[in-house]
Protein backbone atom coordinates (compact mmCIF):
# COMPACT_ATOMS: atom_id res chain seq x y z
CA UNK A 1 0.00 0.00 0.00
CA UNK A 2 1.57 3.36 -1.11
CA UNK A 3 2.63 5.49 1.91
CA UNK A 4 3.46 8.69 2.81
CA UNK A 5 6.75 9.02 4.91
CA UNK A 6 6.81 11.06 7.93
CA UNK A 7 10.31 11.66 9.69
CA UNK A 8 10.94 13.27 13.10
CA UNK A 9 14.88 14.00 14.38
CA UNK A 10 16.28 15.62 17.82
CA UNK A 11 19.71 17.00 18.01
CA UNK A 12 20.72 15.58 21.28
CA UNK A 13 24.10 16.22 23.01
CA UNK A 14 26.66 14.41 21.79
CA UNK A 15 27.06 13.00 25.39
CA UNK A 16 23.25 11.51 25.29
CA UNK A 17 23.89 10.52 21.82
CA UNK A 18 23.75 6.90 21.45
CA UNK A 19 24.20 6.14 24.88
CA UNK A 20 23.22 2.85 25.90
CA UNK A 21 21.03 1.86 29.05
CA UNK A 22 18.49 4.21 30.47
CA UNK A 23 19.26 7.43 28.86
CA UNK A 24 19.14 5.65 25.58
CA UNK A 25 15.50 4.68 26.19
CA UNK A 26 14.57 7.46 27.52
CA UNK A 27 15.50 9.42 24.64
CA UNK A 28 13.46 7.08 21.91
CA UNK A 29 10.85 7.19 24.36
CA UNK A 30 10.40 10.79 24.19
CA UNK A 31 10.46 10.49 20.61
CA UNK A 32 8.05 8.10 20.29
CA UNK A 33 5.99 9.88 22.59
CA UNK A 34 6.10 13.45 20.56
CA UNK A 35 5.68 11.95 17.23
CA UNK A 36 2.60 10.37 18.20
CA UNK A 37 1.27 13.18 20.04
CA UNK A 38 2.09 15.34 16.30
CA UNK A 39 0.28 12.65 14.50
CA UNK A 40 -2.40 12.81 17.06
CA UNK A 41 -2.72 16.85 16.83
CA UNK A 42 -2.75 16.42 12.92
CA UNK A 43 -5.61 13.62 13.43
CA UNK A 44 -7.61 15.81 15.30
CA UNK A 45 -6.69 19.08 12.61
CA UNK A 46 -8.31 16.85 10.05
CA UNK A 47 -11.67 16.67 12.24
CA UNK A 48 -11.90 20.41 12.78
CA UNK A 49 -9.86 23.54 13.10
CA UNK A 50 -10.11 24.66 16.93
CA UNK A 51 -7.25 26.30 18.75
CA UNK A 52 -8.03 23.66 21.53
CA UNK A 53 -9.68 20.30 21.00
CA UNK A 54 -9.69 18.92 24.76
CA UNK A 55 -11.53 15.43 24.75
CA UNK A 56 -13.31 16.08 21.77
CA UNK A 57 -13.31 13.86 18.92
CA UNK A 58 -9.93 11.99 20.90
CA UNK A 59 -11.15 8.32 20.60
CA UNK A 60 -11.72 8.53 16.71
CA UNK A 61 -8.72 10.26 16.45
CA UNK A 62 -6.63 7.87 18.73
CA UNK A 63 -8.22 4.86 16.53
CA UNK A 64 -7.65 6.94 12.66
CA UNK A 65 -3.37 6.39 13.89
CA UNK A 66 -3.94 2.43 14.59
CA UNK A 67 -2.84 1.92 10.38
CA UNK A 68 0.59 3.80 11.00
CA UNK A 69 3.64 2.17 10.72
CA UNK A 70 6.69 3.08 12.81
CA UNK A 71 10.32 2.66 12.36
CA UNK A 72 13.02 2.74 14.96
CA UNK A 73 14.51 5.21 16.86
CA UNK A 74 18.24 4.54 17.19
CA UNK A 75 19.65 6.22 20.24
CA UNK A 76 16.48 8.86 20.41
CA UNK A 77 17.91 10.62 17.80
CA UNK A 78 15.77 9.73 14.23
CA UNK A 79 12.61 8.01 13.91
CA UNK A 80 10.06 7.52 10.80
CA UNK A 81 6.47 6.45 10.37
CA UNK A 82 4.14 5.39 7.37
CA UNK A 83 0.91 6.79 6.89
CA UNK A 84 -0.96 4.56 4.30
CA UNK A 85 -2.15 7.23 1.46
CA UNK A 86 -5.65 5.45 2.40
CA UNK A 87 -7.34 6.93 4.55
CA UNK A 88 -4.16 8.68 6.07
CA UNK A 89 -3.22 11.34 3.27
CA UNK A 90 -5.84 13.77 4.55
CA UNK A 91 -3.83 14.01 8.30
CA UNK A 92 -0.23 14.36 6.10
CA UNK A 93 -1.40 16.87 4.36
CA UNK A 94 -2.86 19.09 7.22
CA UNK A 95 0.42 18.22 9.42
CA UNK A 96 2.50 19.91 6.24
CA UNK A 97 0.12 22.91 6.44
CA UNK A 98 0.05 23.56 9.93
CA UNK A 99 3.28 22.70 10.99
CA UNK A 100 4.33 25.38 8.40
CA UNK A 101 2.20 27.75 9.75
CA UNK A 102 3.47 26.84 13.40
CA UNK A 103 7.20 27.69 12.22
CA UNK A 104 5.68 30.84 10.52
CA UNK A 105 3.49 32.16 13.61
CA UNK A 106 7.04 31.55 15.99
CA UNK A 107 8.92 33.08 14.23
CA UNK A 108 6.44 36.71 13.61
CA UNK A 109 5.96 36.48 17.23
CA UNK A 110 9.85 36.49 17.89
CA UNK A 111 10.46 39.33 16.11
CA UNK A 112 7.71 41.33 17.08
CA UNK A 113 6.12 39.97 20.21
CA UNK A 114 2.56 39.87 18.67
CA UNK A 115 0.75 35.86 18.58
CA UNK A 116 -1.77 37.33 15.60
CA UNK A 117 0.07 34.79 13.44
CA UNK A 118 -1.25 32.13 16.12
CA UNK A 119 -4.53 33.37 15.81
CA UNK A 120 -4.59 33.01 11.95
CA UNK A 121 -2.73 30.01 11.94
CA UNK A 122 -6.12 27.95 13.45
CA UNK A 123 -7.21 27.87 9.96
CA UNK A 124 -3.84 25.71 9.23
CA UNK A 125 -4.88 23.50 11.96
CA UNK A 126 -2.36 24.52 14.55
CA UNK A 127 -3.86 24.15 18.16
CA UNK A 128 -2.78 24.31 21.84
CA UNK A 129 -2.32 19.98 21.07
CA UNK A 130 0.37 20.71 18.15
CA UNK A 131 2.45 23.21 20.09
CA UNK A 132 2.83 21.10 22.97
CA UNK A 133 3.60 18.20 21.07
CA UNK A 134 6.48 19.88 19.18
CA UNK A 135 7.53 21.45 22.90
CA UNK A 136 8.01 17.34 23.80
CA UNK A 137 9.75 17.32 20.63
CA UNK A 138 12.13 19.90 21.28
CA UNK A 139 12.59 19.67 25.01
CA UNK A 140 16.14 18.48 26.28
CA UNK A 141 17.62 18.43 22.63
CA UNK A 142 19.75 21.17 20.99
CA UNK A 143 17.15 21.58 17.87
CA UNK A 144 14.17 19.37 16.79
CA UNK A 145 12.65 18.22 13.00
CA UNK A 146 10.19 16.90 11.15
CA UNK A 147 9.88 16.49 7.42
CA UNK A 148 7.92 14.87 4.98
CA UNK A 149 7.96 12.97 1.82
CA UNK A 150 5.08 11.92 -0.24
CA UNK A 151 4.14 8.53 -1.38
CA UNK A 152 5.61 8.38 -5.50
CA UNK A 153 2.82 6.18 -6.72
CA UNK A 154 0.16 8.67 -5.11
CA UNK A 155 1.89 11.70 -6.55
CA UNK A 156 1.71 15.45 -5.08
CA UNK A 157 -1.66 16.05 -2.88
CA UNK A 158 -2.86 19.50 -4.12
CA UNK A 159 -1.79 22.76 -2.75
CA UNK A 160 1.79 21.01 -1.62
CA UNK A 161 5.20 20.97 -2.93
CA UNK A 162 6.52 17.99 -4.33
CA UNK A 163 9.30 18.06 -1.74
CA UNK A 164 8.15 19.66 1.13
CA UNK A 165 10.92 21.69 3.11
CA UNK A 166 11.62 20.08 6.33
CA UNK A 167 10.49 22.01 9.60
CA UNK A 168 12.70 22.53 12.24
CA UNK A 169 12.47 23.84 15.97
CA UNK A 170 14.99 25.16 17.89
CA UNK A 171 15.00 25.80 22.08
CA UNK A 172 14.77 29.41 21.85
CA UNK A 173 11.25 28.66 20.13
CA UNK A 174 9.88 27.19 22.89
CA UNK A 175 8.78 30.44 25.56
CA UNK A 176 6.71 31.04 22.21
CA UNK A 177 4.92 27.73 21.57
CA UNK A 178 4.32 27.70 25.39
CA UNK A 179 2.67 30.99 25.42
CA UNK A 180 0.61 30.43 22.59
CA UNK A 181 -0.82 26.98 23.72
CA UNK A 182 -1.71 28.64 27.31
CA UNK A 183 -3.32 31.13 24.75
CA UNK A 184 -5.07 28.39 22.71
CA UNK A 185 -6.77 26.81 26.17
CA UNK A 186 -7.55 29.94 27.53
CA UNK A 187 -9.37 31.78 24.67
CA UNK A 188 -11.47 28.18 23.07
CA UNK A 189 -15.12 29.64 23.60
CA UNK A 190 -17.66 27.21 25.57
CA UNK A 191 -19.59 24.90 23.17
CA UNK A 192 -23.63 25.21 23.54
CA UNK A 193 -24.67 21.17 23.15
CA UNK A 194 -28.14 18.89 23.92
CA UNK A 195 -26.44 15.97 25.69
CA UNK A 196 -27.93 12.10 25.41
CA UNK A 197 -25.80 10.20 27.71
CA UNK A 198 -25.69 7.33 30.59
CA UNK A 199 -26.20 7.82 33.87
CA UNK A 200 -22.45 6.37 35.41
CA UNK A 201 -21.81 7.89 38.62
CA UNK A 202 -23.67 10.48 41.16
CA UNK A 203 -23.06 11.92 43.94
CA UNK A 204 -24.20 14.41 46.77
CA UNK A 205 -23.34 15.50 50.34
CA UNK A 206 -26.70 15.38 51.59
CA UNK A 207 -29.80 12.81 50.82
CA UNK A 208 -31.32 16.07 48.97
CA UNK A 209 -30.47 19.10 47.41
CA UNK A 210 -28.16 19.28 44.43
CA UNK A 211 -25.73 16.69 42.87
CA UNK A 212 -22.87 15.64 40.65
CA UNK A 213 -23.43 13.48 37.84
CA UNK A 214 -21.30 11.85 35.38
CA UNK A 215 -22.56 10.37 32.09
CA UNK A 216 -21.15 8.17 28.93
CA UNK A 217 -21.99 9.93 26.57
CA UNK A 218 -24.28 8.99 23.47
CA UNK A 219 -25.06 11.43 21.34
CA UNK A 220 -24.50 15.52 21.31
CA UNK A 221 -20.68 15.66 21.57
CA UNK A 222 -17.67 14.35 20.42
CA UNK A 223 -16.17 13.54 23.91
CA UNK A 224 -16.41 10.04 25.86
CA UNK A 225 -17.62 11.20 29.27
CA UNK A 226 -19.08 14.64 30.67
CA UNK A 227 -19.30 15.55 34.44
CA UNK A 228 -22.37 18.04 35.35
CA UNK A 229 -24.24 19.48 38.61
CA UNK A 230 -27.73 19.24 38.33
CA UNK A 231 -30.05 20.83 41.06
CA UNK A 232 -32.36 18.61 43.15
CA UNK A 233 -35.09 17.79 40.62
CA UNK A 234 -32.80 17.50 38.04
CA UNK A 235 -30.96 14.89 39.67
CA UNK A 236 -34.00 12.91 40.87
CA UNK A 237 -34.68 12.24 37.02
CA UNK A 238 -31.19 11.51 36.36
CA UNK A 239 -31.27 8.78 39.13
CA UNK A 240 -34.94 7.23 38.05
CA UNK A 241 -33.66 6.87 34.51
CA UNK A 242 -30.55 5.38 35.59
CA UNK A 243 -32.57 2.67 38.05
CA UNK A 244 -34.95 1.85 35.45
CA UNK A 245 -32.46 1.65 32.36
CA UNK A 246 -32.57 4.72 30.41
CA UNK A 247 -30.18 7.38 29.49
CA UNK A 248 -31.17 10.70 30.06
CA UNK A 249 -31.18 14.17 27.47
CA UNK A 250 -29.78 17.45 29.09
CA UNK A 251 -28.79 21.07 27.27
CA UNK A 252 -25.95 23.35 28.59
CA UNK A 253 -22.83 24.58 27.99
CA UNK A 254 -19.88 22.40 27.45
CA UNK A 255 -17.31 24.46 28.91
CA UNK A 256 -12.88 23.93 27.62
CA UNK A 257 -11.38 24.30 30.92
CA UNK A 258 -10.29 20.66 31.50
CA UNK A 259 -10.92 19.38 28.38
CA UNK A 260 -14.36 19.87 27.19
CA UNK A 261 -15.60 17.17 30.16
CA UNK A 262 -17.46 19.36 31.65
CA UNK A 263 -21.21 20.95 31.41
CA UNK A 264 -22.59 23.80 32.61
CA UNK A 265 -25.78 26.01 33.01
CA UNK A 266 -27.98 22.95 32.35
CA UNK A 267 -31.39 22.90 32.18
CA UNK A 268 -34.11 20.54 30.14
CA UNK A 269 -32.96 16.84 31.83
CA UNK A 270 -35.77 14.67 30.75
CA UNK A 271 -35.25 10.29 30.47
CA UNK A 272 -34.96 9.18 26.83
CA UNK A 273 -36.39 6.06 25.57
CA UNK A 274 -33.96 3.64 23.76
CA UNK A 275 -33.88 0.39 22.38
CA UNK A 276 -34.39 -3.03 23.81
CA UNK A 277 -30.58 -3.70 23.62
CA UNK A 278 -28.99 -0.64 25.09
CA UNK A 279 -31.62 -0.86 27.53
CA UNK A 280 -29.99 -4.01 28.49
CA UNK A 281 -26.69 -2.72 28.45
CA UNK A 282 -27.44 0.01 30.97
CA UNK A 283 -29.18 -2.07 33.39
CA UNK A 284 -26.15 -4.76 33.02
CA UNK A 285 -23.96 -1.80 33.81
CA UNK A 286 -26.16 -0.90 36.86
CA UNK A 287 -26.22 -4.13 38.27
CA UNK A 288 -22.31 -4.46 38.05
CA UNK A 289 -21.91 -0.97 39.95
CA UNK A 290 -24.82 -1.22 42.31
CA UNK A 291 -23.40 -0.67 45.20
CA UNK A 292 -21.50 2.17 44.59
CA UNK A 293 -24.56 3.76 43.59
CA UNK A 294 -26.51 3.21 46.11
CA UNK A 295 -24.25 4.81 47.98
CA UNK A 296 -23.75 7.79 45.86
CA UNK A 297 -27.63 8.15 45.70
CA UNK A 298 -27.83 7.87 49.49
CA UNK A 299 -25.41 10.46 49.88
CA UNK A 300 -23.42 8.41 52.91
Amino acid sequence: MPSDEIRWWREVPEPLAGAAGAAGWTGAERLHTAARQILLAGTLAVRGSTGYHGARHRRRARSALEGILVGPAPGGRELAVFVPVEPGRAVAVRLYHALHATREAVDYQRATGGFEAFDTAVEAGVSRELTEAVVALVRGSEGAGIALEWAPAAGTPEGCPARPEPVEFSPGDLPALRRAGARYLRDEPAVTVRITGAVVRMRRSAPRGAGIVRLRVLAGAEVPHVRLELDEEAYRIAGHAHLVGLPIRVEGRLVGRGGFRRLTRTSHVVPVQVDEAERDRLMKSLQENVDQFEEACTGE
